[in-house]
């Protein structure tokens, strides 16, 4: 028997829509409710793959990774089948971890989701111009900053955005992903308390040497994390295991929210291919949070755990909290659910 090379395709991707996308390197929290995939349509809502309460940090028995200020993390994820969309990065104290504003508060980097990896079926058109198969590695480079003192744990936040192309439907976009790894800050370029502007690196496999990325749906991290809604999973049907997709919308290209004209806010200039752009701080979109804001590091509070009694005594006592879902023009909500026909 010979399977045509579409139907191949709509066969890899199916079989990994249980992973869709999660941060490889640095090694992440990982969690088992979800076998390491932190979805917000699967139910998941962040900030971080697994609360702080459950973090491999916490264990006086797991190594710790230490970097230092002023030093180029690489960063990596596998495409896993999966076209599109934007990565943004943030780090926070750990034992704020749990918390969307001191996240949305301390952005670094965004960098298009195909940085440097791509499809292993370049000639397949089956849905669309370099949208095939393949899980090469995708990888950026993400710099620690200056404003966090010797010996603080910290938490990188990873999260997947705008990706296309939810279980072989073209015109259909992913809900958010997201994933964190912890470590230690120590030594390493002089200390400054300047607080570092989120920057933004274009250019993808689609549009190399650009200031744009290829993406479906929304550029703007909050837009679909599905609110609190859940999943109705059903025995037998495992699209019911997700609200995804998303949102309805053909491919297109970009900058993340707060880098363009598409979202009103100032176009910023061209310095070379593939340059990196700077947006101010208030550009980042904020999320709603019931905690109270951390936008600076404190060596008291994020110091490094002795052991798991002291990692106790930091530990937020909120909820951890999401951002809001935003409704469309008619009220109702951005996401929109798989016609009950593909079902």
């Amino acid at each position: 028997m010979h399977f045509s090379t579409g139907l191949a395709a709509i066969s890899a991707l199916v079989a990994s829509c249980a992973a869709h996308s999660l941060l490889s390197t640095p090694p992440p929290r990982g969690n088992t409710k979800w076998w390491g995939t932190c979805s917000a349509g699967a139910g998941c809502k962040g900030p971080c793959d697994s609360p702080m309460a459950d973090s491999p940090f916490n264990s006086i028995y797991v190594p710790k990774k230490y970097v230092q200020r002023g030093q180029e993390l690489e960063v990596a994820w596998n495409r896993l089948n999966h076209p599109g969309g934007f990565v943004r990065l943030a780090m926070v104290p750990f034992n704020q971890s749990d918390s969307w504003t001191a996240f949305n508060d301390n952005v670094l980097k965004y960098s298009c989701y195909e940085t440097n990896c791509k499809t292993s079926a370049p000639n397949d058109m089956t849905f669309g111009y370099l949208n095939g198969p393949g899980s090469s590695p995708c990888t950026t480079k993400v710099t620690v900053p200056s404003n966090i003192p010797d010996n603080t744990a910290v938490t990188l936040q990873w999260i997947w955005f705008g990706g296309g192309i939810y279980y072989g439907e073209p015109d259909t976009s992913f809900g958010e992903y997201y994933g964190c790894s912890d470590m230690i800050v120590s030594g390493g370029s002089a200390y400054s308390d300047v607080h570092p502007v989120a920057t933004f690196q274009g250019g993808d496999v689609t549009y190399p040497n650009s200031d744009v990325c290829k993406y479906w749906g929304s550029n703007k991290v909050g837009d679909c994390n599905f609110g609190s809604n859940m999943p109705n999973p059903i025995e037998g049907n495992l699209l019911s295991q997700s609200l995804e997709p998303c949102m309805h919308s053909p491919e297109t290209k970009g900058k993340p929210y707060g880098f363009g004209s598409s979202d009103n806010s100032q176009t910023l200039t061209s310095l070379s291919p593939s340059a990196v752009y700077s947006a101010p701080a208030s550009n980042i979109a904020p999320a709603s949070d019931t905690g109270s804001s951390a936008s600076s590091y404190s060596v008291a509070d994020s110091s490094v755990p002795e052991d798991s009694s002291s990692v106790q005594s930091v530990y937020l006592t909120q909820t951890p909290d999401q951002p809001a879902i935003e409704p469309s023009s008619s009220g109702q909500s951005k996401c929109i659910p798989l016609p009950s026909s593909a079902f």
